[in-house]
């Protein structure tokens, strides 16, 4: 049975409602889908993509993934 690992995700959308995912461990690890369900999909290619180069240069991820926090500002 393969080994299982989390990856995190952080979620945007645009303007014109596309989502944005991207996967902070991994330098420009980003993709994007018209659904939720789009992009989730699209970033686990892209991450499978970014695992496969992190093999080949024989490297860990390029980050550590600490969290997300909120700042708030007076605007």
């Amino acid at each position: 049975m393969p080994l299982k690992k989390h990856f995190p995700i952080v979620i945007e959308q645009d303007a014109d409602g596309f989502y944005i995912v991207s996967c902070p461990l991994f330098q420009a690890c980003r993709s994007y889908g018209k659904t939720i369900d789009d992009a989730w999909s699209n970033i686990r290619e892209a991450i499978g993509l970014c695992l496969e180069e992190q093999d080949d240069q024989q490297n860990g991820p390029a980050n550590i993934f600490i969290g997300v926090r909120d700042i708030e500002l007076a605007v």
